[in-house]
């Protein structure tokens, strides 16, 4: 029953978040809202939307681990496991932009998510200081991205279809309580899972949890990488990943601090700052930047080395 579970909320989580993303962009398109707009809010928000209810939950009942492992293990398989596919599929084209400011971001919130987790806590005050930082970063990007002409092609991604208005609110409304449950059905069955093989809840999330939680994102930058939409799918990555932190840490600490015990994840979190220091050092190799294959293929096994060690 257990694992009935927690396939179940995979599936449900999967085609949550899938048909989030194509009702919030059917949505956009009605509005006229810019693509992206669209891909900063609708599609961050879609892709990340798993990690963001299954942290929640397993923080509001009880799982503290689970939802600091969640968010973890999915950046660290968003990078290594995600992104070095894609760059094996496709070459990574990376742009300036994302050089000098994303990624810039994204390795200064891991190190500050790290060091707000040393001591055991993710207080409220810290959750809505990361709640704080979404915003700031948000509205720098839209800020960025009226002096760039070059915009985020979203519709390109997927061929997503626009939906009636009406039609496109259900799908939303709909999504939000398939991902809901999906993340209720994940954690009751993660959690009975660890406990019947007396395996941690740490391992559990930063595994299994979290790989399933990132589907999304892996859907998402497969199918860019097919379609050579390689900034899409680098800043598909790159964003969940300040999203994870910023958003999914902070929105679950604000609701209920976060306690937990350090000494479990020091390791995961010094493989996460490691990974995006990896990836960002991939990428500044040779110019023009890229992620080729060579660099998706490192990647790829440092995930695989990480799961090993874990488990």
């Amino acid at each position: 029953m257990e694992w009935i579970q927690l396939i179940g909320g995979f599936v449900l989580l999967l085609l949550g978040g899938e048909f989030l993303v194509r009702g919030g962009v059917s949505i956009a398109r009605k509005f006229n809202v810019s693509p992206l707009v669209i891909g900063l809010t609708v599609v961050a928000f879609g892709t990340s939307a798993p990690e963001l209810l299954v942290s929640v939950n397993a923080a509001i009942s009880g799982h503290p681990e689970i939802s600091i492992g969640n968010v973890v293990g999915s950046n660290i398989a968003n990078i290594a496991l995600i992104l070095g596919s894609s760059a094996l599929i496709h070459q990574m084209l990376i742009t300036s932009e994302t050089i000098k400011f994303d990624i810039p971001i994204l390795m200064l919130a891991s190190l500050l998510f790290a060091s707000a987790a040393t001591d055991g806590e993710i207080s409220r005050v810290e959750g809505i200081a990361g709640l704080v930082c979404l915003m700031m970063f948000l509205l720098l990007q839209i800020r960025n991205a009226k002096k760039d002409k070059e915009k985020i092609k979203v519709e390109d991604m997927k061929g997503e279809k626009t939906y009636p208005l009406f039609a496109s609110v259900l799908i939303v409304i709909a999504s939000c309580f398939a991902l809901s449950y999906g993340a209720d059905l994940l954690i009751d069955g993660a959690s009975a899972i660890a406990r019947d093989f007396g395996v941690s809840e740490r391992i559990i999330a930063v595994s299994i949890v979290a790989l399933g939680t990132s589907l999304p994102e892996l859907v998402t930058s497969i199918i860019a990488a097919i379609k050579k939409e390689s900034d899409l799918a680098v800043g598909n990555i790159v964003g969940s990943n300040i999203f994870n932190i910023f958003c999914i840490i902070g929105v679950s600490a604000t609701i209920t601090p976060i306690r937990f015990a350090w000494s479990n994840f020091s390791f995961d979190f010094v493989w996460m700052l490691a990974l995006t220091l990896l990836m960002f050092v991939l990428i500044l190799v040779k110019k023009p930047y890229d992620l080729n294959k060579i660099g998706g293929t490192v990647l790829l096994l440092s995930y695989i080395v990480y799961m090993f060690l874990v488990l």
